[in-house]
């Protein structure tokens, strides 16, 4: 570490605590990120996991909301080498009958693959991806005032609701609720829980607008741009510190937490509420990561 203390210190190097520095960075704040692992990235990262030579991604592979994201637009990922590869379908849903749903970027060639529910499909998702850049802009980025609320709030009507109970609304044959089931699986939430629509029908959107790429090189490039990036702007990185206790952090005004839930917990210790501290314990291993602040 170059300085004794930070205006923010972040602890986890994910894709989100890496985004979180650079956006400090940015008001020309310093800035520190600390990462337990001796890598950054999280599950945003790549390693030869097999044979010298071939390169896997460790957790996720496919990235069509770096694309979509606000955030990701506004970092010169290209300048830091990222190179996006797409495939010439998107993605496919197969059916144990031979059959598989496909969704192409244009809805001709998407519904020629839904049969009986090519029509429904799109009217359920055109609207959005003729919006979607709003769409992206309201959903993906920090809480604030709609810019377009009634945009908004059709897609709140649908978004809502179950994976289930929308495909089951909207259509009749197992191709189409194949294909949405497989993008609202992401949610890593049982199918008729509410709000796992909403999964589905981002990523649907994001298939017709932009794409699901994957990185050249694998996810960790995407990493690696990040670093450069908040670099490039003084932020500093440091890995191998898996941090125990709040005591070993360099002053700071303020500390961001990109951990489990359990983490932030054991490394606040008697900062925390001893109620907060027993909920953050027991917390269940979850998609999310928690992201909290303690100025």
């Amino acid at each position: 570490m170059s300085r004794r203390s930070y205006d923010a210190v972040v602890i986890g190097a994910g894709p989100n605590g890496l985004a979180t520095a650079i956006t400090i960075a940015r008001q020309k704040r310093s800035v520190l990120v600390i990462e337990a692992e001796s890598a950054a990235g999280g599950g945003a990262r790549s390693a030869e996991l097999t044979l010298p030579g071939y390169v896997h991604d460790v957790c996720s592979a496919i990235h069509p909301l770096a694309l979509a994201s606000p955030f990701f637009q506004s970092v010169p990922l290209a300048e830091h080498g990222v190179e996006w590869i797409h495939p010439l379908s998107p993605l496919a849903h197969p059916l144990d009958d031979g059959q598989a749903a496909v969704l192409e970027r244009s809805f001709e060639e998407t519904g020629r693959t839904l049969g009986a529910d090519a029509r429904a499909y799109r009217r359920l998702m055109e609207p959005l991806v003729t919006h979607a850049e709003a769409l992206f802009f309201e959903t993906l980025g920090p809480f604030r005032i709609p810019r377009h609320p009634l945009m908004l709030a059709s897609f709140g009507l649908r978004a809502v609701r179950s994976a289930r109970g929308l495909a089951n609304t909207w259509f009749q044959e197992p191709r189409a609720k194949a294909l949405f089931a497989g993008m609202a699986a992401h949610s890593i939430l049982p199918l008729d829980t509410m709000l796992t629509a909403a999964v589905g029908l981002m990523l649907g959107v994001a298939g017709h607008a932009v794409g699901w790429p994957v990185p050249r090189g694998g996810s960790g490039q995407i990493t690696a741009a990040l670093v450069q990036h908040l670099q490039s702007l003084g932020g500093e990185v440091v890995t191998n510190w898996r941090v125990q206790s709040h005591t070993e952090l360099p002053p700071a005004r303020a500390y961001l937490f990109d951990t489990a839930p359990k983490h932030l917990g054991r490394i606040c210790g008697e900062l925390l509420p001893h109620r907060l501290r027993q909920k953050l314990e027991r917390f269940g291993t979850a998609p999310a990561a928690l992201r909290t602040v303690l100025a």
